[in-house]
């Protein structure tokens, strides 16, 4: 609960320091004291946006800041440790805002960005402004109410969850079919490349080889003629190398007889005689080998013509063209698996549709199942409020082709104030007094089920008068019995169902005008319930008045 708020140079008040209780606070003062300044101050505490007006004329800057007990608030204790910040039965908000409009957020003093505030602050305060139930003119409002009332984060965080699932799948279908018509140009081209280069198959080191035996076969004769010419100076000429070396040979081992020093020339001599003789074999197999094939030459260079033109007409050279065959072949099969996970991912889009649905058929059934409990309850809230013969109902349409992030229903508040009326939306039915009270009825309702511990009604009961007036009293003190509650009013009965009551006060001292904000005993509480009461003339009716309200509260 809130039990503390500090504010400094803010708007018209020069420094205020309000202690606050559990319970229902009533807040009263003159119009245009600035009843609902502490409000306006709590709410910049809690993540509103700021400007330079909101600094008081002639300061730097305005410092506000909200202590709240969170002892017994777990979800607002694992949010603080969550995000790394101080965790004790105490926290505080605070911020500061210079005369420029710019500001700065912090949490149990440490500065955090301006949404965590914002975050935190709905885990502790909730606001009821007095234009609220005209937002609840709105469809989108009405479900969030209705939700709020329920508790149903849970169940809309699973669909949320498979709405997001839904969602990414679409995304990548869509993304598919974006580009199937490009994939299949593609598909077709390297299809006919492939088929192409399939049947000319060219494997990975058969262009060099090709391109090897065309080179011998297109020189076989004059390979045969340079062989033949080195086997006649070898052996075949009347001077030829072998038989010159035969005779050295001999001239050698004689002069090794006489001079063993020599003996290691006549082996070196004999070596090459036989390396010669060697060589010789080795020339005489290979022209032997040599076949002059004009039919097979043919089919060479009908191969090595065929893969140089492929070569060309892909792009890359005679060498590479192997692995780019292998290259298209995969990525055919790429385009291939393509279209298959075209097919697969239309069953998981289905799927993912089915488990969105089965999450959105949970959530409308107990949208319609509070819905009803609802009903009964705001009927015998309006009717309470001098509608006597009012009907509220809320409307459930459930829509499996309509797919958001919140389900698939569609909400409809809808309200009969007369009998033998039909049941119409509450914005083609109500007046405005009529939607001042059914919209307070509701909130005063869905308020009780909501977990946040600090509510604050800034003059909700605009439009509400009299009997009626007493009603909302009540209610907002039972209200209070179980949750701290804040009221703005202006209404003697609504104030005096406060377990305290606090009054706003205008003043100028020294020429600049500031507004005080003070807790008032039983006795000045009594005066002021009779000021609202009589307006500017305090009566002794009017006091007693005050004083009964008081005791029936």
């Amino acid at each position: 609960m809130l039990y503390q708020l500090n504010i400094q140079n803010f708007a018209i008040v020069k420094f205020l320091e309000l202690d606050f209780q559990h319970g229902m606070t009533s807040i009263t003062g003159e119009t245009g004291a600035g009843k609902s300044i502490a409000i306006d101050a709590l709410g910049l505490c809690l993540g509103e946006r700021a400007d330079s007006g909101s600094v008081r004329n002639g300061a730097n800057k305005a410092e506000l800041s909200a202590s709240f007990n969170i002892t017994n608030l777990p979800q607002a204790q694992q949010w603080l440790a969550e995000h790394d910040l101080n965790i004790d039965s105490e926290c505080i908000l605070r911020r500061t805002i210079n005369h420029d409009g710019r500001s700065r957020a912090y949490i149990n003093g440490s500065p955090v960005p301006l949404f965590q505030l914002k975050c935190l602050g709905q885990l502790l305060v909730a606001i009821h402004g007095q234009h609220a139930h005209h937002a609840m003119l709105k469809n989108e409002h009405q479900l969030t109410l209705l939700d709020g009332y329920a508790d149903h984060q849970p169940l809309i965080n699973k669909v949320q969850k498979q709405y997001r699932n839904f969602k990414n799948i679409q995304s990548e279908l869509k993304q598919l079919e974006a580009t199937q018509e490009e994939r299949n140009a593609r598909k077709q081209l390297i299809e006919y490349q492939v088929e192409e280069l399939n049947e000319f198959d060219l494997k990975a080191g058969e262009f060099e080889q090709i391109e090897q035996e065309h080179k011998l076969q297109a020189n076989s004769a004059e390979l045969q003629q340079s062989c033949q010419q080195s086997l006649s100076l070898l052996t075949e000429d009347e001077t030829n190398i072998e038989s010159m070396l035969n005779q050295a040979v001999q001239f050698a081992d004689g002069l090794a007889e006489l001079d063993p020093k020599l003996k290691a020339v006549t082996e070196m001599l004999n070596e090459s005689l036989i390396q010669v003789q060697e060589s010789c074999g080795e020339i005489q197999h290979y022209v032997n080998g040599i076949e002059q094939d004009p039919e097979y030459f043919a089919q060479l260079e009908e191969r090595l013509t065929k893969a140089m033109q492929l070569a060309r007409k892909h792009l890359v050279t005679p060498v590479a063209l192997p692995l780019h065959h292998q290259k298209l072949k995969q990525e055919l099969a790429s385009l291939s698996q393509a279209e298959n996970k075209l097919d697969d991912i239309k069953e998981v889009l289905q799927q993912a549709q089915s488990e969105y649905q089965s999450a959105a058929k949970k959530l409308s059934q107990s949208r319609l199942r509070f819905a009803k409990e609802l009903n009964k309850l705001v009927t015998a809230s309006i009717q309470e409020l001098n509608m006597p013969k009012a009907k509220f109902y809320i409307e459930v349409n459930h829509n499996e082709q309509s797919m958001t992030d919140l389900g698939s229903d569609q909400i409809d508040f809808q309200v009969t104030t007369n009998p033998g009326q039909p049941l119409q939306s509450l914005s083609k039915v109500a007046s405005g007094g009529e939607l001042s009270r059914i919209g307070l009825g509701i909130q005063v309702i869905t308020a009780q089920k909501v977990s946040t511990p600090t509510l604050i009604f800034d003059e909700v009961d605009v439009g509400i008068s009299g009997p009626t007036a007493a009603v909302v009293g009540r209610m907002l003190r039972t209200l209070g019995e179980s949750t701290q509650v804040f009221c703005v009013t202006h209404l003697p009965q609504v104030a005096g169902n406060g377990h305290q009551q606090m009054l706003v006060n205008k003043k100028v001292i020294k020429g600049e005008t500031e507004t005080s904000m003070v807790p008032l005993s039983e006795s000045k509480r009594i005066e002021e319930l009779a000021r609202l009461l009589a307006s500017d003339k305090i009566t002794e009716h009017a006091l007693a008045n005050a004083r009964e309200l008081l005791q029936k509260a």
